[in-house]
């Protein structure tokens, strides 16, 4: 087989395969790139020695079987015969998603053992798995962020195989899969990308430190591998949509952002391959931009996760307001009130955390709501916690203020997504943890970890150590709780909210203007209209009376037994409580 590899700066590159070295030579017709011929197979091991260097795995290794510091592996991926035949795809519009980590979903923490429950997540009526990055990373436990080798998957999930069974069988399920990848920075250890090329570049810096380059010289070919990456998860693994992680932290210059290359790309490869992929963005910005089609002057991504929907509901429930909730803290329902009716809080107004003015509007006639995600729970906003303590365990002893959440969250005009275990209301945290295998990098993430929450009030001894294997086994999911209380009732509280989401038309209209939203800060109750289903929330301890309109409603769902709205069309909702209704 042909082996290649972009190494430009180099005088002579030697590939190891097997028993097997040999000279690569120059490409004639690509600058910078060395090919040659060698006997290979399904599982030969190889790498690339640059001007008598070491052996280096392969940059676009599709297989690390020894981790990010062993030799590449060959994958035939067409030695895969895929059970779920010619599947057709699940598009984002009408979407329920659902935040995955396959470290911890189980106590296995492998493909196989997540694919086994995932007849859990069709009971409760999700349609896409997002999982979290796949990439390989040093040691065997960790969030992925810190991933390399961009092509391959993580050997202890299951590798490459793994991967194809749990996308077969999520297929087979009728679930959409997500991928979470990483192309703003990679991880400290195992990063053998700049002894080939320029993949990176002073001339921006982020808080990984050297930027990926996307418009230095030689930034051609950096573009071209990240896109070569993401098709590849797309194609070879039928992955259905990619998350990706910080796109605002992705410095490029050039006329066409590498975003809006990416997602001509996407948007080719499924004209292709006859069925729908999207890219999600993870941003900071508030810049309608990303999430605007190509033709109207946008980047053309798909979706983007809105943060400051959570940072409302999330300041609304709990009244925290340090940090970046200050602002959203100041009147937490009128927060909730401009996110549900305008997508962006921080739309062109002034950040008290950033120092600034931030963002800008949303333009509701060229975008539609599904383009936003919306949710109470995220692995960033529970892991990043010093303790990774969930919504379960700061409103604990109140499942009314849990099913609050679970009501904002899906029946918003948003795409909604769900953090693992949040669906029942799950009594295991989700720290942060890693698995460093340099002891120097272990300590230094150790420390790092209890000085940055020190700063905040944290006694050392509190904050976990992420390179305890305990810090991990905490985290996993306990598969008992969903079949007792109080995590019982929050579970058929999520099924039967996503079930009205399915089978109400009003609650996936795509137009965000026509949302209809009353509050009362002090008593602590928020009622908002989409089309005839009308949907209450009240936050306080004590009983409210909510005008909904004399137009009769009856009750969908409710949280506490509750009577549809009097004569005078005011509803008299218990403490802590939320009801959908359906108006005639």
């Amino acid at each position: 087989m042909q082996f290649e590899v972009w190494a430009p700066e180099a005088g002579r590159v030697t590939l190891q395969c097997d028993d097997t070295t040999r000279a690569l030579e120059r490409d004639p017709e690509r600058a910078g790139w060395w090919v040659g011929e060698a006997g290979a197979r399904d599982g030969s091991r190889y790498g690339f020695a640059l001007d008598g260097g070491p052996v280096l795995p392969d940059p676009r290794s599709r297989r690390q079987p020894d981790g990010p510091d062993g030799l590449s592996a060959v994958v035939d991926h067409a030695r895969y015969t895929w059970r779920s035949g010619a599947w057709t795809g699940r598009p984002l519009p009408g979407a329920v998603l659902y935040e995955l980590h396959i470290g911890t979903y189980t106590s296995e923490g492998t493909f196989e053992a997540a694919a086994a429950r995932l007849e859990h997540l069709v009971e409760l009526g999700v349609t896409h798995v997002e999982l979290m990055p796949v990439c390989p990373f040093p040691g065997r436990h960790g969030w992925g962020y810190e991933g390399v080798s961009l092509w391959a998957v993580h050997e202890p999930y299951g590798g490459p195989e793994g991967l194809k069974r749990f996308v077969d069988r999520a297929h087979e399920l009728g679930l959409g899969v997500v991928l979470d990848v990483v192309h703003n920075h990679l991880g400290p250890s195992g990063n053998y990308l700049p002894r080939f090329g320029p993949y990176f570049t002073d001339t921006h810096h982020t808080p990984w430190g050297a930027a990926v380059n996307l418009d230095a010289p030689g930034s051609d070919e950096v573009r071209a591998f990240l896109l070569g990456s993401a098709l590849a998860w797309l194609r070879d693994y039928r992955i259905d949509g990619l998350r990706l992680d910080a796109v605002h932290a992705l410095a490029d210059t050039r006329a066409c952002h590498f975003l809006e290359e990416l997602s001509t790309a996407v948007d080719g490869l499924s004209a292709d391959l006859g069925r729908p992929l999207f890219l999600i963005a993870e941003t900071d910005l508030n810049d309608p931009r990303l999430i605007t089609p190509r033709g109207e002057g946008g980047l053309g991504l798909h979706a983007q996760w809105n943060d400051d929907f959570h940072h409302a509901v999330h300041t609304a429930l709990t009244g925290e307001s340090q940090g970046y909730y200050a602002d959203f803290a100041r009147a937490p329902f009128a927060a909730v009130t401009k996110t549900l009716t305008g997508g962006y809080f921080h739309d062109g107004t002034y950040s008290s955390f950033r120092g600034r003015h931030h963002g800008r509007p949303l333009d509701h006639n060229r975008v539609a709501a599904h383009r936003l995600l919306g949710y109470s729970q995220t692995h960033d906003q529970v892991g990043n916690r010093a303790q990774g303590d969930r919504l379960s365990m700061m409103l604990s002893g109140s499942a009314g203020l849990l099913a609050c959440a679970a009501t904002l969250t899906l029946t918003a005009p948003f795409t909604p997504m769900l953090f693992m275990g949040e669906e029942w209301a799950a009594g295991t945290p989700w720290q942060f943890f890693t698995d460093h295998t340099d002891p120097e990098l272990a300590e230094a993430v150790r420390r790092g970890r209890r000085r940055e929450f020190a700063a905040h009030g944290w006694a050392e001894e509190d904050v976990p150590d992420p390179q305890d294997p305990a810090t991990r086994d905490h985290s996993c999911l306990d598969w008992t709780e969903p079949e007792r209380e109080p995590h019982a009732r929050v579970l058929a509280w999520y099924r039967r909210l996503i079930a009205l989401r399915h089978d109400q038309p009003d609650l996936t209209d795509p137009d965000l203007a026509d949302t209809k939203v009353a509050f009362d800060e002090e008593a602590r109750w928020l009622a908002f209209r989409r089309g005839d289903v009308r949907v209450a929330v009240n936050l306080g301890k004590e009983p409210a009376e909510i005008p909904l309109g004399t137009r009769p409603a009856r009750v969908l769902a409710a949280w506490e037994p509750v009577q549809p709205p009097d004569e005078d069309g005011v509803l008299h909702l218990p403490g802590e409580s939320c009801v959908v209704l359906l108006q005639s």
